[in-house]
């Protein structure tokens, strides 16, 4: 018997850590992954102005499994009649074919970029570290620069945007301050609908958007990206005829995302249990979940969790039940998501939302590091865990200074 699980990102390693723990020893365990690391993406934002957090949220994915063979690798293509997954350039592999009995495809997803073109070729992504990188390199070239003025835009105001503009924010504070009082270095976050994080609740986005701008991001709503050029982006607002063109040292686009090739471009829609066909699951970001409810569930790494769990135990009962020799399938794991809240990091503060709650400020921190620690150890990284406290003491520490 051999389970595969694609992708060694929040699905991936709790639900391959979950399957180490619960299936028996004979059953043969396999993570794909196109890198030796599992990366701590809800993080990564950090890595724009603190490149050492790469090291804390970049953990090799042998340290976290007891027992599942690691392959890194790139999914070129799933075949689910055959139940095989092909990988590109796989040279550990005869064919770089892998066979499975049952496979969960926890791939995640890519940057959509809904047919700009000119956005795909001149917009940073944040999906790597090297993303992060790349982000942090233009910055510094544009504060080097003999340029009159320095122009970082954020195209997408969902979670990730959010923090990406608040972390660029408080990069211009600390590198270049003088410039961020006198408004010739600045941040603009553009989103096409009318609030800032329009999936969530009014006062999860008024008061994030009150911590935007009180750090220092322009944000414009209702403002849809058009095109994009070597230093510019052109924007259509609801309340202009016309499209505006704005400067842009650094454009970054965080404007949603699409499926991965391996799944055609496409995110597949599956159901409470997950199941894409009788074998095989998708899970996380991958896949368009709608739950027991019939609700939509959205794409983050609380929901990517909670579904791996899910299906981990589904495996279980199914194996077992091959195992056993029974008669009747057993009834699959049934997924309802019910999220505790909501949490955006925006620079050295934060907005969370806890039920009907909402706080900023001290409070909203202090629950951000505890929600990174807790992950952290439950994957079994104490020391990224402990390394991500101290970070955190250190920033605040910056922060109180420079005020």
């Amino acid at each position: 018997m051999h389970v595969v699980v694609l992708g060694g990102g929040y699905a991936g390693v709790t639900l391959m850590r979950a399957l180490e723990r619960d299936l028996p020893v004979d059953v043969e365990l396999t993570l794909v992954n196109d890198s030796p690391t599992h990366l701590v993406q809800h993080e990564l934002h950090r890595v724009i102005r603190r490149p050492s957090v790469a090291a804390e949220i970049s953990i090799p994915l042998t340290d976290l499994l007891e027992r599942a063979t690691v392959h890194v690798g790139v999914v070129e293509s799933i075949d689910t009649e055959r139940r095989t997954v092909h990988l590109e350039d796989e040279t550990h592999l005869e064919d770089g074919t892998l066979t499975y009995d049952f496979c969960a495809v926890c791939l995640g997803a890519e940057t959509a970029f809904y047919g700009l073109e000119s956005v795909r070729e001149h917009a940073l992504p944040l999906k790597r570290v090297g993303d992060a990188t790349a982000i942090r390199s233009g910055v510094q070239r544009a504060l080097e620069s003999e340029s009159e003025t320095t122009d970082i835009v954020v195209g997408g105001a969902g979670l990730s945007g959010i923090q990406v503009a608040g972390e660029l924010a408080a990069l211009l504070e600390e590198s270049a301050p003088e410039r961020v009082d006198d408004g010739t270095a600045s941040v603009t976050l553009l989103e096409q609908a009318a609030t800032v994080a329009p999936e969530f609740d009014r006062s999860f986005q008024e008061a994030t958007r009150d911590v935007l701008e009180r750090v220092g991001v322009d944000v414009r709503t209702e403002s849809t990206v058009t095109d994009a050029g070597e230093s510019t982006v052109t924007v259509r607002s609801a309340d202009e005829n016309s499209p505006r063109t704005l400067r842009a040292d650094v454009f970054v686009w965080t404007g949603g995302i699409s499926g991965q090739d391996a799944l055609e471009g496409e995110r597949p829609q599956v159901n409470r249990t997950l199941r894409l066909d009788d074998r095989t699951f998708v899970v996380g970001d991958a896949a368009r979940v709608i739950d027991a409810e019939g609700e939509a569930v959205p794409a983050s790494a609380q929901s990517a969790v909670r579904e791996a769990i899910v299906v981990a135990e589904s495996i279980r009962r199914l194996i077992e039940y091959e195992h056993q020799g029974g008669v009747f399938e057993p009834r699959l794991e049934s997924f309802t998501f019910e999220s505790p809240g909501w949490l955006v990091s925006v620079g050295d503060d934060a907005v969370a939302q806890v039920g009907p709650s909402v706080f900023t400020g001290a409070p909203a921190k202090a629950l951000k590091t505890t929600v990174g620690v807790g992950y952290l150890s439950s994957i079994g990284s104490v020391r990224e865990a402990v390394d991500l406290v101290q970070n955190e003491l250190c920033a605040s520490s910056h922060s109180r200074q420079s005020q």
